[in-house]
């Protein structure tokens, strides 16, 4: 198992990003304290995808935070990412795992308790349980599973010995009740990447988390 800070997620991709350029976003976003980079794009063909998968991680080169692609396995082999974000739908884990190597990061999205419970079995590094909250960034079709759902896939899938974040509609204003429920971290897209300061965005979150964190003794 990969050791991961899943403290603050950064998600990334151009619907998010208000016309500005990827690169230059996610090294803001650093510089404000996120943790972990994924770059989610699902409309993008596979060769605008894999360069600019390349120039994110040239935008995080020397922060020592890691680049994962959401779903693509091939991309991230192609663009030399760190590692993969796969839902439930996707290629599966140990599929994954053998194309990526043991070195490779690898999450999972985790949207019930049972597949918390089921995580313990894969081949991951850590687990990201939702949607917690309703959302505009991405589609989902089954309700907010809210923060007694979050607090029960966290203690159902506890047993993997990996951190679990939590993802979906999370912001200043509730991150912290997040952190209570048991989670590791938190993802977010729009609180970062629609922010006109993403810097300034990232360190606010970052400050709630931590001391949420030192809070609850993690």
């Amino acid at each position: 198992m990969n050791p991961v800070d899943l403290r603050l997620y950064g998600i990334v991709g151009p619907d998010n990003a208000r016309g500005r350029d990827l690169g230059a976003l996610v090294a803001a976003a650093v510089a404000g304290g996120c943790t972990l980079i994924q770059l989610r794009d699902k409309t993008s063909p596979t060769r605008a995808l894999v360069e600019t998968a390349r120039s994110i991680k040239a935008a995080l080169r020397g922060s020592g935070v890691p680049l994962l692609v959401n779903d693509r396995v091939d991309v991230a082999l192609a663009a030399g990412a760190d590692g993969v974000h796969l839902g439930q739908d996707d290629m599966r884990v140990r599929d994954a795992r053998a194309l990526l190597g043991p070195r490779a990061i690898i999450g999972l999205t985790l949207k019930t308790s049972a597949d918390a419970a089921a995580l313990a079995s894969e081949p991951a590094d850590y687990g990201c349980i939702g949607g917690v909250f309703a959302t505009a960034s991405k589609t989902n079709p089954e309700p907010p599973i809210g923060l007694d759902g979050l607090a029960a896939a966290v203690a159902a899938g506890r047993g993997a010995g990996m951190p679990l974040g939590a993802i979906a509609g999370i912001d200043a204003g509730n991150a912290a009740a997040v952190i209570g429920a048991g989670a590791d971290g938190i993802a977010v897209i729009s609180a970062v990447f629609n922010a006109d300061d993403p810097t300034a965005a990232a360190r606010r979150l970052r400050a709630v988390v931590d001391g949420a964190l030192a809070a609850r003794g993690a």
